[in-house]
C-alpha cells in the first residue's frame, strides 16, 4: 500500500480495518449531508436562518445548529417542518454497504 497525505484516503483506509469506525463515519456522513442539504436548499431560495426560523416557529439559533455539520440532534419532524417551509418534500433510501475487501 502506497503512502499518501490525503486525508479523505487515510480515514478510508483506517475505516476498512474497523466496523466500530466504519459505523462512526457513516453516521458523521449522514449529519454532514442533512446539515448541508438544510443550508444549500435555504440558500439557493434567498433565505436567512432567521427568516427560515420564522416560517416553521423556531429562532435562528436551532436553524444553525441544524447546519452545523458536527450537530447530531436532526429528527424527522424537524426536517419535514423544514421541508414542508421550502415548499419541497423529504426522499429516504437505503442504499447497499458496500464492503470493499
Amino acid at each position: 500500500m502506497s503512502k499518501t497525505s490525503n486525508a479523505l484516503e487515510i480515514l478510508k483506509r483506517r475505516t476498512k480495518r474497523s466496523p466500530a469506525l466504519q459505523r462512526l463515519y457513516e453516521e458523521e456522513k449522514v449529519n454532514y449531508q442533512v446539515a448541508m442539504l438544510i443550508r444549500k436548499v435555504r440558500e439557493d431560495l434567498g433565505l436567512t436562518q432567521g427568516e427560515l426560523a420564522k416560517r416553521i416557529g423556531t429562532t435562528q439559533s436551532v436553524i444553525s445548529r441544524l447546519e452545523d455539520a458536527d450537530y447530531e440532534g436532526h429528527s424527522l419532524s424537524i426536517l419535514q417542518r423544514i421541508a414542508s417551509a421550502l415548499k419541497r418534500k423529504i426522499v429516504i433510501k437505503m442504499d447497499p454497504i458496500k464492503h470493499v475487501a
